[in-house]
């Protein structure tokens, strides 16, 4: 079993085709599928069921696909780690984040890294804290500020960063719900809610369960955007991070009278089971600093607070 296998074995799952495979590996198609009739001896199993119209993986290829994931994510770490030794010259670095940390504190932190370090390609992942953490555990980001639900998450270290808070918007055309709101008045408004894999569409439902109401939901499934843009428009209320607010004027924001649950923690987060990379390492002090910097100066938006964290290991 090989690392080329094991790539050409994901293509296949993820386009379908042998021959859409064989393009996206730059390889004849009669290369790929000899290496996978390969893979497939050297395991003893059938991995995947050659269809008319497509190809599917069989339970075997299934019980491979994530250990495979994970193997081929690992190998081009590796590759890059071995480039970081010029100096942090080279490399890259995989960045996952909310979009309401992409839109304020990723942007800052990533100008003063790309300025000490030009020459790192930086890929950012931008989605819900579930999404980033599935994503993280897949081998497929090398560092992620996510959500932090104080539960242990397996093969990741979480690190707090940030305190925010999380507050009730409203747009126009919707009356004004003064300085604070109980989540059982929020019944008596529609929701506009965010989509699946977003930590804060959990914690609105299950705030809202816990308090015996039931949300007239109005617009749901959209991306952080997209949600402030339908409470602009006045088609609901939505609970978000106070972050998001800078840039959207024509909001209205009203406290969460929610207790604990109104305020989350921000870390950032890393597999436990690989070695952060020197460019993960790099973006974790720049982070720390001017998380720390701008925090002394008074500029962290309203209902955020710095969290001091204890000194990271690699």
């Amino acid at each position: 079993m090989t690392i080329k296998q094991l790539s050409y074995f994901l293509a296949v799952v993820d386009t379908g085709r042998f021959t859409q495979a064989a393009g996206l590996c730059r390889v004849a198609q009669p290369t790929l599928s000899k290496q996978i009739r390969s893979l497939e001896e050297d395991l003893g199993e059938t991995l995947l069921t050659r269809g008319h119209d497509n190809v599917t993986p069989t339970p075997a290829g299934e019980a491979l696909l994530p250990l495979a994931r994970r193997i081929v994510a690992d190998s081009e770490t590796a590759r890059m780690e071995i480039a970081e030794l010029a100096g942090l010259r080279k490399g890259r670095l995989r960045l996952g984040a909310t979009p309401s940390l992409c839109v304020s504190v990723v942007a800052d932190v990533l100008e003063v890294f790309h300025g000490r370090y030009p020459g790192i390609a930086i890929q950012i992942s931008e989605g819900g804290s579930q999404d980033l953490v599935a994503d993280l555990q897949r081998g497929q980001l090398d560092v992620a500020l996510v959500i932090d639900r104080k539960q242990p998450v397996p093969d990741l270290a979480m690190t707090p960063v940030l305190r925010e808070e999380l507050v009730v918007v409203t747009g126009r055309g919707r009356p004004d719900l003064g300085e604070h709101i109980g989540i059982a008045d929020l019944a008596h408004h529609p929701l506009v809610v965010n989509r699946p894999g977003y930590e804060l569409r959990e914690v609105t439902l299950a705030a809202c369960a816990a308090a015996g109401v039931t949300p007239r939901i109005a617009v749901e499934g959209g991306e952080m955007d997209a949600v402030l843009r339908m409470v602009e428009r006045g088609l609901g209320v939505a609970i978000v991070p106070s972050l998001v607010l800078a840039g959207h004027p024509t909001l209205r924001a009203t406290r969460l009278d929610g207790g604990a649950w109104s305020h989350r923690t921000i870390s950032l987060a890393h597999r436990t089971d690989v070695a952060p990379t020197r460019a993960a390492q790099a973006f974790r002090e720049d982070l720390l600093a001017v998380l720390a910097r701008t925090s002394r100066t008074g500029h962290l938006p309203p209902g955020v607070r710095y969290v001091h964290p204890p000194t990271l290991s690699a």
